[in-house]
C-alpha cells in the first residue's frame, strides 16, 4: 500500500550513549519514524484501506498510522539528541545519522560520540535585592543544588531557577516572576570546565522586590452547576477578616475554615495555598476549586476563593458474573453516598450487595441449583475531623484527619453446609504525623456473629473426626477489640521514585474484657468459656506487616520486591483457635497469583485426606492459617504509549509463600509451622502481566504459572516438570482429590496495581 518512493520504519537503534541517559535520549527520535506496533499498524491498515490503497478521506482515528520513513525528521531527531547530550555536559557531542532501505522497509541508526562530560569548577551569584540575597544564601547552606565538582546539567540549572521561584513564592514576594533568573556559562574547551553564574535581577525600575501580605479572604460557594442561582446566599463573617458566601446553601462555615490556611496579617505564602486546595479537595465535596488573588494596595492582597460543590447525593449500580470449578453467578451492588450530611462534608457510604452462586449439578429448576448466596450491608459515616471527648490542636497541615463510624452485617448460606451472620460495628479514627505517616486507631470495635453447620452435616463431621471445624464454625462468639496500623509512604506508591513502603496493623481483642473477668463473675458455657448475655467473648492478638522496596530503573521501568507476614494467635477464652474471620488465606490477585484465592496451603496439607463429599463441602473452610508468610517480586515497563486511549504496561512476577497453622492439626495433616520445615514448604508461582492505565485507574490482567506445589511431597512439588504432559497428571489428581482440578494457570482480573 506504500508508494514507490516511500519505506515503512520498521527498526530505529540508537548507540554510543551512557545507560543513563539513553532512554531520555530516545524520547528525541521523532513519534512519527518510531517504529509501530503491530497490532496497532494492522488496525489502521484493516480500518484505512481500500482497494490496496490508503484512504485519502474520511480516515478513521483508530490504531496506528504507518511510521514512514522521513529524512527531515531524521535530522531533527540526530540534531536534538546532540542537544540533549550538550544539556547534560557532553558539549563536544556528535552524533550521525544512517538509513538503510531494503524492500520498502527502513532501518534508522544514530551513532553517538559522547566525548568527555563538563563539570563544574565555579559556581558564582550576583543577586540585586540584599534581602533576597539572605535567603537564598539561607537556603543553599542546608540544600546546596549546584556546586563545584558536579557535572554540568542544564536541567540543574532549569531545578535551580525553580526552586529559587518557590522559595521567593513561599517568603511573600506575591509579584515574583520565573524570569528574574537567569544564568551565565562560561567553558573552557580544552579543560572541560565550566564557570556558572547566577543572577537574580530586580523588577524594572524597582530597587527591591515586594513582600505582600494577606489583608482579608471571602469565600464564594456557587450552587453545583456552577451558578449563582437565583437565592439570597448566606453570608457569614468569620474571626480573621474571613467572609463565607454560601449560594448553595449546603455548607456551615467553621468546618470550612479550618483548611482555609492563608490568614489575615501573614505574608503571601504559596505553600498554604497548595495546602488549602489539597484540603479543601480532601473533603470530597468540591469538583473545582478557584483562588484568585487581588491587590488592595501595594503591599496587601484579599483573596477570592471560588468553590464550586458536587453533586449532594450519587448512586453507583455495579455487578459481575462470576464462574469458578464449574459453578456460575452473579453479585449486584448498590452504593448510595451522601457527601455533605450535616453540612460540614461529612460523607455517608451505604452499600448493599447480593451474590448467589448456582451449581447445574443439582439438577431441576433455576432456583434449586442455587448452591450459596451472600447479602451484605453497610454503612460508613466519615466526617474530616478527629471527634474525641478532649481538646486536641487542630490537626490538618499533613492531610485530612477523619472519624469514621462503620456498621458492617452478613447473611451468608449455603445449601447443606454452612450458614452465618456477622455484624461488626466500630469507631476509626485516621490522621498523618507527617506527609508520608499515616495513624489508624480504631479504640473500639464490636462485633457479633452467629454461625451454624447444618445438622446433618455437623454429626458427619463429627463422626469423621472433624472436631475442630465444628467448634470453630458452629458456634456464636462476641468481640470487644481494638485495633492499630502505621503506614509510610503511601502518597508515593505512584510514583517512580527509589522508595520503602511500610504498613504495620496490630489487632487485639477480649483484654478489657478479660480484665473485667477478674472482677465480676462472668457465666461459663459448657466449654469452661466465659461468656456475655450467654455468648463466649473473644481472646486473640493478631499482627501483619507489608513492606516493599521500590526502585525505578528508568524511563517506565521499576522494580518493586515485597514481604508479607502475619500472625494470629488465640488465647484465655477462645485459645484452641482463631476465628474464620481473622486467619489468613494464601492465593489470590494480590498474593500469589498461580493459585487461586483460599486454595494454598497450609503447608503441605493436600485435600485428598478428605473424602469426596467433604472436598466438596468444605471449600473455603479448610485451608487458612494463623501465620502468613508471603513475598512478591514484580518487574514492571512500558510497553505502548496509546492502545486505545490507555497507556499499556507490561510485568513480569515471581511469588514465593504459604500460610501454616499455629500447630499440628487432625483436620490439616501437615499444615503446622515447623522453622526447619517451613522453607521447604514454600509455594513459588511465576508470570506476567498487562497494566492498561486510564490515568484514573488501572485495569490489571495477570497469568501465574504454578512452578513448586507445596501439596505434594519431595520433588513432585515441582509441578512445572509435569508442564508438557499435564493430562495425565490432571487425571491423576482428579482421582484422588476430585470433585477439585488441577489448573498450571491462573487468570487474574482486577482495578488497580496488586501492590
Amino acid at each position: 500500500m506504500l508508494n514507490d518512493d516511500q519505506a515503512l520504519v520498521t527498526k530505529v537503534k540508537l548507540y554510543g550513549v551512557n545507560k543513563e541517559f539513553k532512554d531520555e535520549a530516545s524520547t528525541y527520535i521523532q513519534k512519527e519514524i518510531q517504529p509501530n506496533s503491530s497490532i496497532n499498524l494492522f488496525i489502521y491498515n484493516f480500518a484505512n484501506s481500500k482497494g490496496g490503497k490508503y484512504r485519502t478521506d474520511k480516515i478513521r482515528n483508530v490504531g496506528e498510522p504507518p511510521s514512514i520513513l522521513d529524512s527531515s525528521l531524521v535530522e531533527l531527531s540526530r540534531n536534538q539528541i546532540q542537544r540533549f547530550l550538550a544539556s547534560k555536559g557532553y558539549f563536544n557531542a556528535e552524533v550521525k545519522s544512517k538509513i538503510y532501505v531494503r524492500k520498502k522497509k527502513a532501518k534508522i541508526i544514530f551513532n553517538a560520540e559522547q566525548g568527555g562530560a563538563f563539570k563544574i569548577r565555579n559556581v558564582e551569584q550576583e543577586i540585586a535585592d540584599p534581602q533576597v540575597a539572605e535567603i537564598y544564601q539561607s537556603y543553599i547552606t542546608n540544600h546546596p543544588t549546584i556546586r563545584g565538582g558536579m557535572r554540568f546539567d542544564a536541567d540543574s540549572l532549569a531545578r535551580e531557577r525553580e526552586t529559587i521561584y518557590d522559595l521567593m513564592k513561599h517568603k511573600g514576594y506575591y509579584d515574583y516572576v520565573r524570569q528574574y533568573v537567569r544564568f551565565e556559562v562560561d567553558t573552557n574547551m580544552n579543560s572541560s570546565l565550566a564557570d556558572v553564574k547566577l543572577f537574580i535581577d530586580n523588577p524594572e525600575g524597582k530597587t527591591a522586590h515586594t513582600v505582600f501580605k494577606i489583608d482579608s479572604s471571602e469565600v464564594v460557594i456557587k450552587d453545583s452547576d456552577g451558578e449563582l442561582g437565583d437565592s439570597v446566599p448566606t453570608k457569614t463573617a468569620m474571626p480573621g477578616a474571613l467572609t463565607i458566601i454560601d449560594y448553595s446553601h449546603r455548607f456551615r462555615p467553621k468546618p470550612l475554615i479550618r483548611y482555609i490556611y492563608p490568614r489575615k496579617g501573614e505574608s503571601f505564602d504559596i505553600e498554604k495555598e497548595n495546602l488549602t486546595y489539597d484540603r479543601l479537595y480532601e473533603l470530597n465535596s468540591f469538583r473545582a476549586i478557584r483562588t484568585n488573588y487581588k491587590k488592595k494596595d501595594s503591599t496587601s492582597l484579599k483573596v477570592n476563593y471560588e468553590l464550586i460543590p458536587l453533586k449532594r447525593m450519587s448512586n453507583r449500580v455495579e455487578g459481575e458474573y462470576t464462574f469458578t470449578s464449574g459453578r456460575s453467578g452473579f453479585n449486584i451492588g448498590n452504593t448510595y453516598t451522601n457527601r455533605n450530611l450535616f453540612g460540614g462534608s461529612e460523607q455517608l457510604e451505604i452499600k448493599a450487595r447480593y451474590g448467589v452462586l448456582f451449581d447445574s449439578g443439582l439438577g431441576g429448576p433455576l432456583w434449586n441449583e442455587v448452591w450459596n448466596q451472600d447479602f451484605q450491608f453497610g454503612a460508613n459515616l466519615s466526617i474530616p475531623r478527629l471527634l474525641v471527648p478532649f481538646r486536641i490542636p487542630l490537626i490538618g497541615k499533613n492531610g485530612m484527619p477523619h472519624t469514621i463510624f462503620s456498621t458492617n452485617w452478613q447473611i451468608f448460606d449455603q445449601l447443606n453446609t454452612y450458614s452465618n451472620r456477622y455484624v461488626i460495628n466500630s469507631i476509626t479514627y485516621n490522621w498523618y504525623d507527617t506527609k508520608y505517616k499515616l495513624h489508624s486507631v480504631t479504640p473500639l470495635s464490636l462485633e457479633y456473629r452467629l454461625g451454624r453447620l447444618d445438622n446433618n452435616f455437623k454429626d458427619y463431621l463429627q463422626k469423621e473426626g472433624y472436631e475442630l471445624y465444628v467448634k470453630s464454625n458452629d458456634r456464636a462468639y462476641f468481640g470487644i477489640g481494638s485495633q492499630y496500623a502505621y503506614t509510610f509512604n503511601t502518597i508515593r506508591l505512584n510514583t517512580y521514585d527509589d522508595f520503602l513502603f511500610f504498613r504495620g496493623a496490630l489487632d487485639l481483642s477480649g483484654n478489657t474484657l478479660n480484665l473485667l473477668s477478674k472482677i465480676i463473675p462472668f457465666k461459663k458455657n459448657d466449654l469452661g468459656q466465659n461468656t456475655i448475655l450467654n455468648v463466649p467473648y473473644l481472646q486473640y492478638i493478631k499482627a501483619e506487616t507489608d513492606f516493599r522496596v521500590y526502585r525505578y530503573l528508568g524511563g517506565d521501568r521499576q522494580f518493586v520486591a515485597r514481604i508479607n507476614a502475619g500472625i494470629g494467635v488465640p488465647f484465655g477464652n477462645n485459645h484452641e483457635f482463631l476465628i474464620f474471620e481473622k486467619q489468613f488465606f494464601g492465593g489470590g490477585m494480590n498474593d500469589l497469583r498461580a493459585w487461586q484465592a483460599r486454595t494454598l496451603g497450609p503447608g503441605n496439607y493436600n485435600r485428598s485426606v478428605l473424602t469426596e463429599d467433604l472436598r466438596n463441602r468444605l471449600r473455603n473452610l479448610d485451608q487458612l492459617g494463623e501465620i502468613k508468610i508471603v513475598s512478591n517480586f514484580e518487574y514492571r515497563f512500558k510497553l505502548v504509549n496509546d492502545f486505545f486511549g490507555a497507556k499499556l504496561k507490561g510485568a513480569t512476577f515471581a511469588d514465593i509463600g504459604n500460610i501454616w497453622r499455629l500447630r499440628e492439626t487432625e483436620e490439616n495433616p501437615g499444615g503446622e509451622f515447623k522453622f526447619d520445615k517451613f522453607l521447604g514448604q514454600m509455594a513459588i508461582g511465576a508470570g506476567a502481566g498487562l497494566r492498561f492505565d486510564l490515568q484514573y485507574f488501572v485495569f490489571r490482567f495477570d497469568a501465574g504459572l504454578k512452578v513448586k506445589d507445596p501439596q505434594f511431597a519431595g520433588k513432585d512439588q515441582w509441578v512445572i516438570t509435569e508442564l508438557f504432559h499435564s493430562g495425565d497428571f490432571k487425571d491423576a489428581y482428579k482421582k484422588t482429590n476430585g470433585p477439585d482440578t488441577y489448573n498450571f494457570l491462573q487468570y487474574n482480573f482486577g482495578i488497580g496495581m496488586p501492590f
